[in-house]
């Protein structure tokens, strides 16, 4: 909603779930949080609030930790997109080449429709060439919820 300091609120609060022990971190039903995803969801709501200067420290941690090849995907594809903010090149293609990788190792449409979110983003860029390149490989990939 826009609101930087109940979006801090609200992770901070799920990030209580560190100090669960075992007997309590597991409702017995099918809600498992056991808080893996809070650095990847960090960034991500940092990125979406126009935070890029938060959004790189949380998604850089979220690197960091073993990831499934789709949720390692969705943070380089976020890293990407905060290159595009800062208009830095070199960082779109980086982390935009290796989410790339990872869809044509796992055909993944999720993928593909996570990176088709970093294209709106690539207009001012376009005049290099490798940005260019980098749009059409993108639109090339297949999309699925």
């Amino acid at each position: 909603m826009g609101d930087l300091d109940a979006c801090n609120r609200a992770l901070d609060e799920a990030e209580k779930v560190h100090a669960l022990d075992g007997a309590h971190s597991h409702n017995g039903g099918w809600l498992r949080f056991d808080g893996s995803r809070l650095a990847e969801e960090r960034g991500a709501c940092y990125l979406q609030l126009g935070r890029p200067d938060l959004a790189e420290e949380a998604l850089t941690a979220a690197l960091a930790q073993p990831l499934s090849l789709r949720r390692r995907a969705a943070v380089l594809s976020d890293l990407a997109v905060l290159g595009s903010h800062r208009r830095d090149i070199d960082q779109v293609v980086h982390y935009a080449e290796q989410a790339l990788g990872l869809a044509d190792r796992s055909n993944s449409g999720f993928i593909g429709k996570k990176l088709d979110g970093l294209r709106g983003r690539l207009a001012p860029l376009m005049s290099d060439d490798r940005i260019s390149t980098l749009d059409h490989r993108i639109a090339a990939l297949p999309r699925t919820a």
